[in-house]
């Protein structure tokens, strides 16, 4: 219960009798105050008598001249000067965002990488070819590798490397046909090499040996077969634009706008925010590259190839986050620097691959 609830405070300076205080018997504050005065109260009371010396604790007011329990305090001191107040610390700087890898070193390897693919694209089609079958068989064996440290598992590289650079080869030398029997074949090899070893662990191997042909060099197979069209550079040029600039606007728009999370469990760095930045970056860019780069191409077919890429491309990522997030690592190598690995730059070029190829050939044919 507040003081109000008691009637109206005493006049400045006089202290009234108890039955016109705050109540009776009540004690009033102050240095004159006697407690004799409480037991034995008169009908009135002395003027309190405040002495000359400053008055401590908590009756003691901010300004000099306030009163106190409605009379005034006179001081001959001068006012003493407030104590410094302890030195409060410096609000942290707000963190800014990271991007979690060496952007120089990123931007200069894939520079170096995006000159070498494009020299070899325009200038001999067959070096070009070498190309994917190197970055083929680097990427089984960084696959395997990991496999092998993390799970335990052993599936056969040599057999894996030779067929897989045989798939690509086979693909740009025979089609599709060439691809799909050097699939069975390397598919043929690795449950045979396996039987070398010891049963234990045989099908999980071998399953992983399987996966690993169809993951990595049958999928790579389909960049072979869009370079055998006429306008064959021009295809996988468009293909590599559109994957990287769907990884672009992902980046960009998801680093700086991204606040909702795409698939939390398997990549909390990805957001529905960057899908958008992704899909919107992938059709502009899409609807340029059909327009100017590919013979009889229109733009809105370079729309939907855009978006089909952007949804590719995301899912590839999310694929291969799910094997690493599964064998517990971050990269699967560290042969790039600011990269990763080969894997870490195949996992959006791989699945998009075959869906470029197969619009291309509804949209303007095989070539």
């Amino acid at each position: 219960m507040n003081d109000s609830s008691w009637g109206a405070p005493p006049r400045a300076g006089y202290w009234g009798p108890p039955d016109q205080g705050p109540g009776q018997g009540a004690t009033p504050a102050g240095p004159a105050y006697d407690a004799q005065d409480a037991l034995f109260p008169s009908e009135t009371q002395p003027m309190p008598i405040v002495p000359d010396v400053p008055v401590s604790g908590g009756d003691q007011d901010d300004d000099r001249g306030a009163t106190r329990m409605g009379g005034p305090l006179f001081r001959d001191e001068p006012p003493q000067e407030p104590m410094p107040s302890a030195p409060q610390p410096a609000p942290a700087a707000p963190q800014k965002k990271s991007a979690g890898r060496d952007l120089g070193a990123a931007i200069g390897v894939g520079v170096g990488l995006g000159a070498v693919i494009i020299a070899s694209l325009f200038i001999v089609k067959a070096v070009f070819v070498g190309v994917i079958a190197v970055a083929v068989v680097v990427g089984l064996w960084e696959l395997t590798s990991r496999l092998e440290e993390r799970k335990g598992i052993k599936a056969p590289l040599v057999p894996l490397a030779v067929g897989g650079a045989a798939m690509v080869v086979a693909g740009y030398v025979r089609g599709a046909e060439g691809a799909w029997v050097a699939m069975a074949l390397t598919a043929l090899a690795v449950l045979v090499w396996r039987m070398t070893e010891p049963p234990e662990g045989y099908l999980k191997d071998v399953t992983a040996g399987v996966f690993a042909a169809f993951y990595v060099p049958f999928l790579a197979t389909f960049v072979a077969l869009m370079l055998t069209a006429d306008d064959g550079p021009q295809r996988v040029l468009t293909f590599l634009l559109l994957t990287v600039v769907s990884d672009t606007g992902a980046y960009a728009i998801g680093w700086r706008f991204g606040k909702h999370k795409l698939a939390p469990r398997i990549s909390p760095g990805k957001t529905r925010e960057g899908l958008v930045g992704a899909v919107t970056f992938a059709m502009a860019a899409g609807a340029l590259c059909m327009q100017f780069m590919i013979e009889d191409g229109t733009w809105w077919q370079g729309l939907l190839i855009g978006f089909a890429v952007a949804v590719s491309a995301t899912l590839g990522d999310l694929g291969e986050s799910m094997i690493k997030r599964d064998l517990g690592i971050k990269d699967m190598g560290t042969l790039l620097p600011g990269h990763g690995g080969i894997m870490d730059r195949l996992d959006s070029l791989l699945p998009t691959a075959p869906v470029v190829w197969l619009l291309l050939v509804i949209f303007v044919g095989s070539g």
